[in-house]
């Protein structure tokens, strides 16, 4: 007898990814019938701090193929992305990938997967920095213009899918299928013992993350940064959750004394999904050059100062928490002396944050 489902292939690579894979992978069991899914891993995030804890605190089974690719230059590290998923679907000859965000994986595999007629669905579809120096940009715009189904997570993506001539039979508003493991994880994150583990109080300390070569690759912009903490840490606790990157960069440029010197700030290794959210949601404010942050931030209400001159996820400006700083000390402090004194943007949940897009994605695709 004939196997009539689709066979699908859901790929992860970084990070970011796994929050965006979970809810997808629980809806999918539920058409049992309709598909069969596997979870391809990258390896594209090979440490463990930043891959492996991400399926314990997610309740993920374990990837069904692991290509482990690892780390190298743009080009080399997408060549070797190609080249070691190029196999996988000769092998498995599924109908659709599943790709997410805007990682080198999400990319490559694309790419290949065009290539071989196979078809892509882009969750995360639509989203613009308008800067063509990140190479997250280049991922975003390329998938797109080779995906087969573009699911959109704030109206931006509409309107820039639209301007870039994307057919829209092609294109579903589906809202942000990381808000669905925020919300899905709260029973899970509530229970975290992180706060006093790091003996720290509620609303009395903020957060720290940076991992952007732009921000973390040159002495220079590291010193400024040490200038920004030391002055943000004058006035309250800082909670540095440090990127292996940014890390291996203060080291290479011999500033380990400067920033180990710091008063009032605390340098933790990168946390797992539940620990780090809680660490969030009960911050005074977030410091941050990530995209995924600038989300959950909007929705758990809490301040966001993002150290980049642009941002692919405008809602969180326009509707949400976010204010875009750059590295300018003057408006870092200038925002930050605002928050402390309660006049921080209170934002909104923007439309389809609501736990529910991983639902209307499978639902769509179960209907092609």
């Amino acid at each position: 007898m004939t196997d009539k489902k689709k066979k699908i292939l859901v790929i992860a690579g970084a990070r970011p990814n796994f929050m965006k894979i979970a809810p997808l992978l629980r809806e999918f069991r539920k058409y049992k019938t309709r598909f069969r899914v596997n979870l391809v891993h990258t390896g594209q995030h090979y440490d463990s701090r930043m891959s492996d804890v991400f399926f314990r605190d997610l309740g993920m089974s374990m990837p069904d193929i692991y290509l482990g690719v690892g780390s190298g230059s743009q080009a080399v590290q997408t060549a070797n992305l190609m080249t070691a998923f190029e196999k996988v679907l000769i092998k498995e000859r599924p109908e659709w990938i599943v790709v997410v965000g805007d990682v080198n994986s999400t990319l490559a595999c694309s790419l290949v997967a065009s290539k071989l007629n196979v078809k892509v669905a882009h969750v995360e579809a639509g989203l613009r920095s308008f800067d063509r120096t990140m190479p997250e940009e280049i991922n975003r715009v390329v998938t797109d213009s080779l995906s087969d189904a573009l699911f959109v997570s704030e109206q931006s993506g509409l309107v820039n899918l639209k301007k870039e001539g994307v057919a829209k039979s092609k294109v579903f508003f589906t809202g942000n299928v990381m808000i669905d493991t925020l919300l899905y994880q709260m029973p899970k994150i509530e229970k975290s013992d992180i706060l006093s583990n790091l003996k720290i109080t509620p609303g009395e300390y903020g957060v720290l993350t940076l991992h952007r070569p732009g921000n973390v690759d040159e002495k220079k912009s590291l010193m400024e940064i040490h200038k920004i903490i030391r002055a943000i840490t004058s006035r309250i606790t800082l909670v540095y959750a440090m990127h292996p990157r940014t890390k291996k960069m203060i080291g290479e440029h011999g500033l380990n004394r400067f920033f180990s010197e710091i008063k009032n700030l605390i340098t933790i290794e990168p946390l797992g999904y539940i620990d780090f959210i809680k660490l969030v949601k009960h911050s005074a404010f977030v410091l941050t050059d990530s995209g995924g942050i600038q989300e959950e931030t909007t929705v758990l209400k809490i301040p966001c100062l993002t150290m980049r001159e642009n941002t692919e996820r405008p809602v969180t400006i326009k509707e949400g928490t976010n204010i875009l700083v750059g590295r300018d000390p003057s408006k870092i402090i200038r925002a930050f002396g605002g928050i402390l004194k309660g006049k921080n943007k209170r934002g909104k949940t923007p439309g389809f944050w609501d736990g529910q897009a991983a639902r209307r994605i499978v639902k769509i695709m179960a209907g092609f």
